[in-house]
């Protein structure tokens, strides 16, 4: 669903007052808040400098075999991402890394010419578009996408979430996936032209000002916020977003990739802020009366919204890197959870992954298939992402008849 905005800056002004009168002692809440997350960043970086875990690893192979425990779980939910190892094998990702740079070269993608006002959804933050390849229907990527490890993994980390509301209503169906076709990432040693600072995706400003989105964080926006549930799915299928390029019109329980290369820190690779329910510190940090009443903290229409020094310091020592992942590992953030890309890759290979999160069957995702599967067929970029449509006369791309009958079923062609 679309979000139409004519006077935003009216918008905001607007949103705040109603939220603010709904707000009890905001100012007092708000110090509590600031308490309870300062104490949750101190324990991180304290791990970290101790050389523990921070992120939480699992293994496939216990998903598969339903020896998760009630604990792991706990921990995924709190920290909003998880690592998990060995969901397709070393020489599988080796193969498929091989293919995709087989299939750039065969196609001259290096000789596209790219439109730098065709997607500036990264362009508020501090290094600009990373250097992200815009292909989405390679074979590799949509064997990925497909594969009965991958929807093993997804319906395991979907099944973590709060599905079901009062009176037996399903939110979304965990162990039913909707292909949300995304690009990949190709980054050479000694790179420094990628970083990404600070941000998350799936909406900025409409966060605030969209219906929707107030009642995801209804906890929060009464004072609440300790109530507030990061995995409660409740009216996050019912949300509007702004339009614009390589903003997520789908909903996503977790943002994700597969590694397709050994990386680690300082490849040049994520860092994630592993604090799940942190949201709730950046949506009611613009209420304070410090801010402007036009500003969200650096939120704006059609771009990610960063978690910056000005107004998220708090927050941001607790940014770490994710551990080191082999080929056939997998990486999974909520889709509230802050994350950045670092500005450097200082290691010895390639730092590559294709990007496929969890996107869960629903009436929103549903009806965005009916959106993508055209795209598909005629090669043209995702209907989320900006139509530089690279790929309409690729040679070697994958078609329909690449798809298996779990694929099919993922890409809207047949029911489930």
């Amino acid at each position: 669903m679309s979000l139409i905005v004519k006077d935003l800056p009216a918008a905001i002004r607007d949103a705040k007052k109603r939220l603010r009168a709904g707000l009890p002692d905001l100012a007092g809440r708000f110090a509590g808040m600031e308490e309870h997350f300062r104490s949750e960043v101190a324990q991180i970086v304290a791990a970290r400098e101790a050389g523990q875990p921070v992120i939480p690893e699992i293994a496939y192979s216990d998903i598969a075999a339903g020896r998760i425990t009630p604990a792991e779980e706990a921990l995924i939910r709190r920290r909003g991402a998880a690592v998990v190892r060995g969901v397709y094998s070393k020489e599988q990702a080796g193969c498929w890394n091989e293919e995709i740079g087989e299939y750039l070269t065969r196609n001259r993608y290096g000789e596209q010419k790219v439109d730098p006002d065709l997607d500036k959804y990264f362009s508020k933050l501090k290094a600009g578009r990373p250097q992200i390849f815009g292909i989405y229907w390679s074979k590799p990527q949509m064997q990925a996408r497909q594969g009965e490890e991958l929807a093993r993994t997804r319906a395991f980390l979907n099944g973590l979430w709060h599905h079901q509301g009062p009176g037996g209503q399903s939110y979304f169906i965990p162990d039913r996936e909707c292909t949300y076709a995304d690009r990949i990432r190709r980054r050479e040693p000694g790179d420094a032209t990628l970083g990404l600072s600070p941000h998350m995706d799936g909406g900025s400003v409409e966060r605030w000002i969209d219906e929707g989105y107030r009642q995801v964080y209804r906890h929060v926006f009464s004072g609440d916020w300790r109530d507030y549930d990061p995995f409660d799915a409740a009216w996050r299928t019912e949300t509007s977003e702004i339009p614009s390029p390589a903003v997520c019109s789908m909903f996503r329980t977790y943002q994700g990739w597969t590694a397709l290369t050994a990386q680690g820190p300082g490849d040049g690779t994520l860092q994630l802020l592993p604090i799940a329910n942190a949201i709730a510190y950046m949506l009611l940090r613009p209420l304070l009366s410090d801010v402007p009443e036009e500003s969200l903290c650096g939120a704006e229409p059609g771009r990610a919204l960063s978690a910056n020094a000005e107004w998220h310091s708090l927050l941001l020592p607790a940014l770490t890197p994710i551990p080191r992942v082999e080929p056939g590992d997998t990486v999974w953030w909520h889709s509230d959870v802050v994350h950045a890309v670092e500005d450097r890759h200082d290691g010895k290979g390639y730092s590559n992954v294709i990007y496929i999160g969890a996107a869960p069957w629903c009436g929103k995702n549903a009806a965005y298939l009916e959106k993508q599967r055209p795209h598909f067929l005629q090669g043209q970029s995702a209907p989320d992402f900006a139509a530089e449509n690279y790929e309409i006369g690729f040679d070697g791309r994958a078609r329909e008849a690449d798809l298996t009958p779990l694929g099919r079923k993922q890409m809207g062609f047949e029911a489930w």
